[in-house]
């Protein structure tokens, strides 16, 4: 683990605070990149490198994890962190700013997860009712012929494997909640569609995106597949099953092949762990290809879901093996702790997806130029995860 300078860390991005407190070393891993999280960006609407407020998934990843340290802990500051957030974008009549639900983007669903939990804390009847208009969201989500969600309306006939996390861990905590236990089988079937068609036999690995219709420039015309295997598309994915295996029934016939699709999606991604670092590479199956690079947050997923499923039962134990030497490769590779004992995570993908305007075209020399950035929610939210796990 390096040190990170203190000139180096207030270029990270200009809308990070100047450091008035120290986050202690004393304090479990979760912790400190919580407390690093919340020193960087005091105010929760700002976070993300967002200079205009958003309901976005990001913001969900992250305080969703936030809550788990809440849990942990006990601690209100946290509570109080995520709730300043969500008190702020949605209305006292449950309206939520900056959600359309005409766009039927199933990323705007991921940010109601925290409000579950945060519901049951406060008991402010604006979150049930922001609550009750992502399930209502949920009912009315266009799907392609086999029942699959599209990812967003205009991404027509489109799965992407982000869309698993997006949308099942809430279908899934809704569904145990409030006694929908039919919403199970349609949990399941969104997992189950994407290992069905967006699984390679030969590698194990899932493409980053399918088109049904088999009309997007970057889908292959035969199989509609994206050409690439995307770290934290796949990431996403894993993280997907084992939350939403928090909420399955174990009695329902559909819990063991969840299960199975989890082992089968883990003993592909340890064949792909990189010998020397114990973590993962951008385009997961291209390691030594110029250009291609060790990733934090395909890496800190893949850890999280190897981790928690070893811990909960579903993987054999001997995975706790291959999550202790990936956690040291991200310790090694990606960790560094400045002056003031912030955390930060270093070689985050900033973002990547198919199609839009300009085009991205799923290939390889897409994914590897893609902007790379320091303290991405997409890594640090996970991370926060990861080290709760670890603890265990």
């Amino acid at each position: 683990m390096r040190t990170l300078s203190l000139l180096v860390l207030f270029t990270v991005s200009a809308c990070s605070p100047l450091i008035s407190q120290s986050v202690s070393t004393d304090l479990k891993w979760s912790e400190r990149m919580a407390l690093s999280i919340m020193e960087r960006n005091p105010d929760p609407v700002y976070m993300d490198f967002r200079e205009e407020p958003k309901w976005e998934y990001t913001f969900g990843l992250v305080l969703k994890s936030i809550e788990k340290v809440h849990k942990a802990t006990g601690e209100e500051k946290y509570l109080n962190y995520i709730d300043a957030y969500y008190d702020f974008m949605i209305e006292e009549d449950g309206t939520i700013k900056k959600y359309d639900i005409k766009n039927f983007n199933i990323d705007r669903v991921a940010p109601g997860r925290a409000l579950f939990h945060l519901y049951d804390e406060t008991g402010k009847e604006k979150y049930k009712t922001a609550l009750d208009q992502l399930r209502y969201h949920l009912k009315f989500q266009p799907r392609n012929h086999l029942g699959g969600f599209w990812h967003k309306h205009r991404y027509q006939w489109q799965m992407w494997l982000d869309g698993a996390y997006m949308g099942s861990p809430f279908y899934a905590e809704w569904g145990q909640r409030y006694d929908e236990y039919e919403n199970f089988d349609d949990v399941f079937l969104q997992i189950e569609l994407m290992f069905e068609y967006m699984r390679d036999p030969e590698t194990g690995l899932l493409y980053h995106g399918w088109d049904q219709s088999k009309t997007q420039r970057w889908a292959d015309p035969e199989t509609g597949l994206s050409p690439n295997f995307w770290g934290r598309a796949i990431g996403w994915y894993a993280m997907a099953i084992v939350d939403v295996l928090d909420y399955f029934p174990e009695d329902h016939p559909k819990h063991d092949d969840l299960v199975i699709i989890l082992d089968t999606l883990v003993e592909a991604l340890v064949d792909y762990q990189d010998e020397e670092s114990g973590v993962w590479y951008q385009v997961v199956d291209q390691g030594d290809r110029d250009g291609n690079y060790l990733e934090a947050s395909a890496s800190i997923m893949f850890t999280y879901a190897i981790k928690k499923g070893a811990n909960e039962g579903y993987l054999d134990g001997s995975y706790h093996e291959v999550a202790a030497k990936a956690w040291q490769g991200i310790m090694d590779e990606f960790i560094e702790v400045d002056e003031n004992g912030l955390v930060n995570i270093n070689q985050v993908c900033a973002v990547a997806g198919l199609g839009g305007d300009p085009y991205r075209d799923g290939s390889y020399e897409y994914y590897v130029n893609e902007r790379i950035q320091v303290n991405d929610t997409k890594a640090t939210g996970p991370f926060i995860k990861l080290s709760l796990e670890m603890d265990q």
